[in-house]
């Protein structure tokens, strides 16, 4: 063996449990009880909880938006990642007028390609449905990319597909085994109330606020019913990213009872803040679209979570600096949308979801790991541990207590929405196909490390705890 990871608290598939983890050529070669073999190295693992690398299968890295670009590159953002314990991320590579999908993707892998610490796959994101985006769809999803990411808003940014293009999404990655992931607000309600409240008296009054009222629950509600009802008119597969309603979840779980086949994501800023950050001096800084909800909505998602009705819990990471948040100069359209989150998704969800007694170890594992990789085309390649799987692991401390601060954080950004959150549970050690990447919160791996992963068939996820 190269390595071996010894006497760790394991979480596979069928349950948690003392074993070892033999590793050869960035693969699990054996996981039993006590591995006896020679190895290079050995880490022992006695006290920790060691568990699958974790897959962010929603992040935005060096992406221009709000006349700026988010301020983690491919590189940096990917070691934050692997300081967190994220060893997989999905980005996005978006059509441009008048080109194809298949362009899109090369030309993201070009940004990519050497310059990634952990391992990285892309949804396409058809913008302009000429004659030949629609045919093209089987062909990208024979060359590894399966799911395909659909704007209902941004229209003034040229991102949104219209009811027609989301219908032939749905209908063409229902032939092909792929999947459509929407993000699901209503764009002419939604443009209605923002030139509403884009008003020197409601910006007076309300400050940044206006964001989240222009952006109310039924912005998102809406979008989702009708997305859900060209997948059941299709057949497709359908995701809906970044939930953060009550109504949403509800949509969803009643979809599901139909038997529509509908997935869904939420993030820690819809589970861990609410619309009040807006009332603070700083309140600017925490604009995302969707906008963080009240506390109804915060207690739905977590049972959402809980009981299976949201398959994954992923970031949205498009994270901006405080200077390029002040651009906004008190227009609140103008304020570049997006948190940082790939570095502290797993020990915020362990701190407040598994301690907090909301669900249990195996459960987190699923909603990080193993749902995303089976919903993302890569199980058993990646998301679990198991024999022939890749070597990606977490070797998490379940009982190192700190406060978080941004200080200590390798991102870019030099703000946290979490600063001053006491946690509970830390990564001690990233391991991406074989390779320490990280230990301690601190980046020890190589910049170039990580390469693009070509995706399979997409998978439904296991609806148990």
């Amino acid at each position: 063996m190269e390595l071996i990871v010894k006497n760790g608290k394991v979480i596979t598939e069928s349950g948690i449990a003392r074993l070892d983890i033999g590793i050869v050529n960035g693969i699990i070669a054996d996981i039993r009880p006590e591995l006896d073999e020679r190895a290079d190295e050995v880490i022992d693992a006695k006290g920790m909880l060691v568990m699958p690398g974790v897959i962010d299968s929603h992040v935005h890295m060096q992406l221009p938006a709000g006349g700026t670009v988010s301020s983690d590159d491919f590189t940096n953002g990917t070691k934050a990642a692997a300081c967190g314990g994220v060893t997989t991320i999905v980005d996005f590579a978006i059509q441009e007028k008048d080109r194809t999908l298949a362009e899109a993707i090369a030309s993201r892998q070009k940004e990519a390609d050497g310059h990634v610490a952990i391992d990285y796959a892309l949804h396409a994101v058809p913008t302009d449905w000429n004659t030949g985006t629609a045919d093209e769809i089987k062909n990208v999803i024979g060359n590894g990319v399966p799911t395909f990411k659909i704007y209902m808003v941004y229209a003034k940014q040229g991102l949104m597909s219209d009811d027609a293009g989301l219908f032939t999404a749905l209908e063409q990655t229902s032939k092909h085994d792929g999947m459509v992931t929407v993000h699901a607000e209503s764009q002419t309600v939604l443009d209605l109330l923002i030139d509403r409240y884009h008003k020197k008296d409601m910006m007076a009054k309300y400050g940044v606020y206006c964001h989240a009222l222009s952006r109310p629950n039924y912005i998102e509600a809406e979008a989702i019913s009708r997305a859900v009802t060209w997948a059941e008119a299709t057949g497709g597969r359908l995701y809906i990213v970044h939930l953060s309603t009550a109504e949403g979840v509800d949509i969803i779980k009643q979809a599901r009872e139909r038997g529509i086949s509908v997935h869904a994501e939420t993030c820690p800023q819809y589970l861990l803040l609410d619309d009040s950050v807006f009332g603070g001096p700083e309140g600017y800084l925490y604009a995302c679209a969707p906008p963080v909800r009240k506390k109804n909505d915060i207690e739905k998602l977590w049972l959402g979570l809980a009981e299976g009705d949201i398959d994954v819990l992923a970031t949205d990471h498009c994270p901006f600096t405080i200077e390029q948040k002040s651009a906004w100069s008190g227009d609140f359209t103008k304020i570049p949308c997006g948190l940082p989150g790939v570095e502290t998704l797993l020990p915020l969800i362990y701190t407040f979801g598994v301690t907090k007694g909301r669900f249990s170890e195996q459960r987190l594992a699923r909603l990080l790991c193993s749902n995303p990789a089976r919903l993302m085309g890569i199980y058993p390649k990646k998301g679990v541990l198991m024999t022939g799987s890749d070597a990606d692991i977490v070797i998490f401390d379940p009982n190192k207590k700190a406060k978080l601060s941004h200080s200590d954080l390798q991102t870019n950004c030099d703000w946290s929405p979490y600063e001053n959150f006491e946690l509970t549970g830390f990564p001690r050690m990233t391991i991406s196909r074989g390779k320490i990447v990280s230990e301690n919160g601190k980046f020890v791996g190589s910049t170039s490390h990580g390469k693009f992963i070509r995706r399979g068939r997409v998978d439904s996820p296991l609806h148990v705890n």
